[in-house]
């Protein structure tokens, strides 16, 4: 990862599987909104077609 590592990274609700980054159930809003945010920022190509996380889904 080049530039600024994001905070979510450090998040306990964070699961940085290869592959399947997702958060866990739970997380505040400011960790959804900055996992979403980066999720879609699609510069690099990189993160095509990634899925983003509805926060309605974590707070069940």
């Amino acid at each position: 990862m080049i530039g600024r590592q994001p905070n979510f990274l450090n998040s306990p609700y964070f699961v940085g599987e290869p592959g399947n980054w997702h958060l866990k159930p739970g997380a505040p809003a400011d960790v959804v909104q900055e996992f979403n945010d980066f999720m879609t920022d699609d510069e690099s190509g990189d993160l095509e077609d990634t899925p983003t996380i509805d926060e309605k889904e974590l707070l069940n």
